[in-house]
């Protein structure tokens, strides 16, 4: 399915440039493993291509359209690309997941603020529970209820990667925690961002986001148990890879900002042996009725998205594929404008 050449080289980026989940991914079945490299280093390279440059919203339009050569069957010559286009292919992607991550994109391009934890969750749905779902259609399973705790596990690891990353973000300008909650506190978000301190308020505001990863991460579970065997340790693995970086933010007071909390090797070899026999033990015991509670509001289409059936009356929603559109044209928009301020500015000096 995908050129040998084309996986080593998503292995090789993946190794250095995703630890985590090269160290999960080791657990999964070859069948899965060797798909679920080429996503996500389509992923790191979108990723990359958008934070190395100072020109952001050229790079995410640039990104769609090597998206559309993907999905009409002649991606650009290079490797992820290709990598990504044989797994379209075999596996028939919805094309709303990935559009998902690239709209999360140009919301990072946009500089995009988020006013409450709702709003923080509808980016997580779009960078990280739609690479879950996407992670699930490559199992082969498209049981929505399965989806829609894949899609809690996918939030909860970006709640985990922006707890760590507040001190990093703000000096970059970034801030994902949502702003309402720096008016509750009476935190300046200016004054934090030009001067970031691990001040009480905001270490509180990195614990509360933790525990609301937490509770994703236990109401996510039950889907593990969804998958299939094989997959199951791999999966369980990812959740407490992510789960204690958490731990090792809280065991720094929830300073996030002066240090950057990691997990050791050792850590994570206890955890990889752990999700083998939690995997185990998962075949024994019987479905918790967590896994079919709804999905998150703000993750609902993409399992509508990537489900093959779906329960009569499903208020789940309707979808959202012209959203995609709206907002690469906004992008294009702004660029369009700063451009012509650009040129208007360059002849005043000329004249």
């Amino acid at each position: 399915m995908i050129d040998p050449a084309d996986l080593a080289h998503c292995e090789a980026s993946i190794r250095t440039g995703s630890y985590s989940f090269h160290a999960a991914s080791r657990l999964l079945p070859n069948r899965v493993r060797d798909p679920a490299l080429a996503l996500y280093a389509f992923c790191r390279m979108t990723d990359d291509s958008v934070d190395l440059t100072h020109d952001k919203a050229a790079a995410v339009l640039a990104l769609g359209e090597r998206l559309e050569l993907i999905y009409r069957g002649t991606p650009r010559n290079a490797p992820a690309d290709r990598a990504f286009a044989a797994v379209v292919e075999e596996f028939e992607m919805p094309r709303t997941l990935p559009e998902a991550l690239l709209e999360g994109m140009a919301w990072d391009a946009m500089g995009k603020r988020y006013a409450t934890l709702s709003d923080v969750y509808a980016y997580s749905a779009r960078v990280a529970a739609a690479v879950g779902v996407m992670m699930t259609v490559l199992m082969r399973v498209r049981c929505p209820h399965a989806l829609a705790r894949a899609c809690d596990l996918g939030v909860a690891m970006q709640l985990s990667n922006i707890s760590r990353d507040v001190g990093e973000d703000a000096r970059e300008g970034r801030f994902y925690l949502p702003t309402d909650w720096m008016d509750e506190f009476g935190v300046d978000l200016d004054a934090f961002l030009a001067d970031p301190q691990p001040i009480k308020p905001i270490r509180r505001m990195v614990k509360h986001l933790l525990s609301d990863a937490t509770r994703l991460y236990f109401r996510s579970e039950p889907g593990v148990a969804e998958l299939p065997f094989a997959c199951r340790p791999g999966i369980y693995a990812a959740r407490h890879i992510y789960c204690g970086i958490g731990r090792e933010i809280a065991r720094a007071d929830y300073d996030s900002i002066t240090r950057r909390a990691f997990t050791s090797k050792g850590q994570k070899i206890g955890w990889l042996i752990l999700s083998s026999m939690q995997a185990v033990a998962a075949s024994a015991m019987p479905r918790s009725a967590v896994l079919y509670g709804k999905p998150l509001p703000e993750c609902a289409y993409l399992v509508e998205a990537a489900a093959d059936r779906l329960p009569s009356g499903n208020p789940w929603g309707e979808g959202r594929a012209g959203e995609v559109i709206a907002v690469l044209a906004q992008l294009k928009a702004r660029k369009a404008a700063r451009h012509r301020a650009a040129l208007a500015e360059d002849r005043k000096r000329a004249i």
